[in-house]
């Protein structure tokens, strides 16, 4: 089978494509455009084939037929220049013949099947009967009211003698006496009654060509005549179908007078059927334009039009159609939406989002890569604990997976369907952080809501909480913190009724806690309560037999975020890895592999040591180089902020991006560097 390249997808490559298709010598590789909406790369899709933007990737040595169906010359040369030998370029001027022709083709079949449809359509459109039969009497025609009354299939019949199928037929008397009879009755086999005109069919020469039967089933009128009976109890039956909706409904006649409403209608608006019925269409709205009268002079629909009604002004949203008859207008029929019954739902929907957001707990023990004797210490200890209701505290530096540890744990015990919430307290400030975790009373500062709200203890009730970097709380947060510890209780802020909550806590902290209760900064009884299981996550350095598995994972997953195809490392890349000391751990290993991809031709497969950007970083070199300023002085205070965005980014360069190092060494509290970092756009550049 011959492999074919589609370069140009749209009028005449779609055309080629759909041939190709069709037969078994040619496989279409892909098709290729630089319009990702031409129509020909939506039908290779939906076929299953490869799409590009760029045919050069595609052009292989296996590939014998390349269709160049753009039209443009240069791209035609180019392909001619860049092809193997044993490859044929088809040209655009052929794709555009081919297309044309293809074009024509289709158009005769679709006028011949239009055609066929139509004569179809002309005999299957009335419930009367219709026969035609040639002049021997052989049938040629049958619609399916014929064929249903006769009870025959009619694509058996056509081509017999009339007599076969209706013993009865009157029709070759009629090709005999070439005389019309209108209105005959005739009975047939099957015991139907039917009243049945004959017609001769004689062309302008006077040649007898056939004959045609028109007829009808007597017992139809007779049902037809009982609906018509019948007419008064459809009526009261529909009337019971809209009262008994939940649908609030309100019907008016072509001249915009009321002539039905149900009782949902008159609970949304408080109208009565008194106040309604007769009246005109207005007289149910309070602030608006009726919706019906302006149906009944477009006879089109509207959806979704916010109006107040009633003499309560409530709040809705209608959608009014118009009724049509035969053609005729008869009046109009609207849809009442409570917009307070909406708001409901809306909220709650929103609430569910954010449950669904901030509560999930993505990854497992699975997701933890490492077969290093440390690391397997630091999972067993992990997966010992989940299944305890235990306090955790997770101890490493930053970028070593101290949440994703927090994940798994959570996800490993009973907890695992209820919720479980994530908080990094050094990112809230502090003014904030004590009632986002406990929550507050109504009242109890100025901005307060309506009501208080629950905090984020009350909200990982039955679940697991995860307080990253809790060594950044304040005093008085670590004492309200150790009470949850202590009591399993809560209290709001401005509140004085304790909340009992069953939570488990599972903190995390890159720095020195026994030395910040040396200096004063962290309680000492809290550290008890927090260290009752404390978990040791290894440096990169101190388990480097990880690297390659961890950069096989990373790998994987950078090659779904970037769309590329790297399935490894050189040895020379591997043996460069291990030879760094990873003070930035595995975040900085994920970084360093995603730099690395990013700077690879798209034809590479494996990461090589000159894609890898430069691990050894000069000591003090981001502080050494001097901050530059702008050639003109400006105000003073631009001048300082810009300055002091240099020194920050200088910091963080010489500590690896590590946070807690970068504001001890510039003298800063934690807080104040994430603020700062918000402050100059650095949150996403450095907390990736």
């Amino acid at each position: 089978m011959k492999k074919a390249l589609i370069v140009g997808a749209s009028k005449g490559g779609t055309a080629l494509l759909k041939i190709f298709q069709e037969t078994a010598i040619v496989e279409i590789v892909a098709v290729i455009d630089r319009d990702d909406k031409a129509p020909g790369l939506e039908l290779a899709k939906r076929m299953n084939i490869r799409t590009g933007n760029d045919w050069r990737p595609f052009l292989t040595d296996d590939i014998d037929i390349v269709v160049e169906a753009t039209g443009e010359k240069d791209v035609f040369a180019e392909i001619s220049q860049k092809r193997k030998k044993n490859t044929l370029v088809i040209p655009g001027e052929v794709a555009y013949v081919i297309a044309e022709l293809v074009e024509e083709k289709e158009a005769l079949i679709s006028t011949l099947k239009s055609e066929t449809a139509r004569l179809d359509l002309i005999l299957n459109s009335t419930h009367d009967g219709m026969i035609v039969v040639d002049e021997f009497a052989y049938i040629t025609h049958m619609n399916d009211s014929a064929a249903a009354m006769i009870k025959v299939d009619k694509q058996q019949v056509i081509g017999k003698h009339v007599l076969e199928v209706i013993p009865t037929s009157q029709l070759p008397r009629i090709l005999k006496t070439r005389k019309t009879e209108i209105h005959q009755e005739q009975e047939l086999e099957n015991g139907r009654k039917i009243i049945t005109t004959r017609i001769p069919m004689i062309d302008e020469s006077g040649r007898l060509f056939g004959a045609l039967a028109v007829f009808k089933d007597v017992t139809e009128v007779m049902k037809l005549a009982e609906e018509v009976t019948n007419l008064k109890d459809i009526r009261m039956m529909l009337e019971a179908i809209i009262h008994s909706s939940e649908e609030a409904i309100s019907v008016v006649d072509e001249h915009g007078k009321g002539i039905l409403i149900n009782p949902a209608y008159t609970r949304i608006t408080g109208l009565s059927e008194e106040e309604v019925i007769g009246k005109p269409a207005t007289a149910d709205i309070s602030e608006g334009e009726s919706m019906h009268m302006q149906v009944l002079k477009t006879r089109r629909p509207v959806r979704g039009v916010r109006m107040k009604v009633g003499p309560k002004s409530r709040d809705v949203i209608v959608n009014v159609a118009p009724i049509i008859v035969d053609g005729m207008l008869k009046g109009s029929v609207g849809i009442i939406h409570d917009v307070s019954e909406i708001q409901r739902l809306t909220n709650e929907l929103n609430r569910a989002r954010q449950i669904i957001r901030t509560l999930e707990a993505k990854y497992s023990f699975d997701d933890i890569i490492g077969t290093s004797e440390e690391m397997m210490v630091a999972i067993e200890q992990a997966k010992l604990a989940a299944k305890t209701p235990v306090t955790i505290l997770l101890r490493g530096e930053s970028g070593t997976g101290k949440e994703l540890f927090a994940h798994a744990i959570h996800n490993a015990s009973d907890r695992k369907y209820n919720k479980f919430i994530r908080v990094n307290c050094a990112a809230i400030s502090e003014t904030l952080l004590e009632s986002e975790l406990f929550g507050y009373e109504e009242g109890a500062f100025s901005g307060a809501k309506r009501g208080g709200k629950r905090g984020l203890f009350e909200e990982a009730n039955n679940g697991s909480i995860f307080l990253d970097e809790i060594g950044e709380l304040s005093a008085n947060t670590q004492a309200k913190l150790l009470r949850v510890l202590q009591e399993r209780e809560i209290v709001r802020v401005g509140g004085t009724k304790p909340i009992p909550i069953n939570v488990r806590v599972i903190a995390a902290t890159n720095v020195n806690l026994e030395k910040a209760i040396a200096e004063g900064t962290f309680r000492e009884d809290l550290y008890y309560r927090l260290s009752r299981m404390p978990i040791h996550i290894p440096p990169l350095r101190a388990r480097k037999q990880d690297i390659v598995a961890l950069c096989r994972h990373l790998i994987h997953k950078l090659n779904q975020d970037y769309g590329r195809n790297v399935e490894g490392l050189t040895e020379e890349a591997i043996r460069y890895l291990l030879s760094y000391d990873w003070p930035g751990n595995v975040r900085e290993l994920e970084n360093v592999l995603g730099r690395a991809m990013i700077f690879m031709k798209f034809n590479e497969v494996l990461i090589d040591v000159h894609h890898i950007p430069p691990l050894q970083m000069p000591q003090n070199k981001a502080l050494a180089e001097e901050p530059t300023f702008a050639s003109s002085i400006g105000p003073l205070d631009e001048m300082l902020e810009k300055y002091e965005a240099q020194l920050i980014e200088a910091a963080l360069l010489e500590h690896q991006g590590n946070k807690t190092a970068t504001a001890k060494a510039l003298g800063i509290s934690i807080r104040s560097l994430y603020y700062k970092l918000e402050k100059y756009d650095f949150a996403k550049k450095y907390t990736q």
